[in-house]
């Protein structure tokens, strides 16, 4: 079976004028189920046996990793813990002095994931491609002025505008409001300035 891929086109961030471009595989679904059936079709395992090492990996992955570990599956890759302080809360100042948090703010955030060499090589060795797409961005029909007098003016008759009210205001996907929102905020010229942090982050008129 044949993977296929897109040609994305991204903002050209570096100023040179032209269009840039990066290629992702157009990705379909395979369910826990599907994966446990094709690996028993080799013959060697029953799927109840299949489901129960996996079952069995999945546990004890969880508990080294909360144990402080970094696990190493030969062929899969490694695994740990990330940490993060939670988003109610602001984050450390390192100099001495400072306040500092508990254990109990800190919390496990996601897990860090990194591949091995050989199953990267391994798939790049059994993929074949053929082209799936191209994906172009999503103009803005407004100018960043317009923009920015959108965003005045709904903050006359409101308190307060999130990322989702910007993206309603000017048709920007959430991506690219969220990083000119940041933007706007650190630039005392626009009027806007920012509150909380993370996803607790709003924007408001400067006073």
């Amino acid at each position: 079976m044949y993977a296929k891929y897109i040609k994305q086109e991204v903002p050209d961030l570096n100023g040179t004028g032209r269009t840039q471009a990066y290629y992702k595989m157009k990705l379909s679904p395979m369910s826990f189920q599907q994966f446990v059936s094709l690996c028993s079709r080799e013959g060697r395992m029953e799927e109840s046996q299949i489901l129960g090492v996996l079952s069995l990996v999945s546990e004890k992955l969880s508990l080294s990793m909360s144990e402080g570990y970094s696990v190493k599956l030969d062929g899969i890759g490694t695994f740990h813990a990330k940490l993060g302080v939670r988003d109610d809360l602001l984050q450390d100042a390192f100099e001495e002095g400072e306040a500092t948090h508990n254990a109990k703010s800190i919390h496990v955030t996601g897990v860090s994931y990194r591949p091995d060499p050989d199953l990267i090589r391994t798939t790049s060795r059994r993929c074949v491609l053929e082209r799936g797409g191209i994906s172009r961005l999503r103009k803005p029909k407004l100018t960043l002025e317009q923009r920015i007098q959108k965003a005045h003016e709904y903050l006359e008759d409101h308190p307060f505008m999130r990322v989702p009210d910007y993206v309603k205001l000017t048709g920007l996907s959430r991506t690219t409001a969220t990083t000119e929102l940041r933007k706007l905020a650190l630039n005392p010229s626009s009027g806007i300035m920012s509150q909380g942090s993370r996803s607790q982050k709003y924007y408001m008129l400067r006073k």
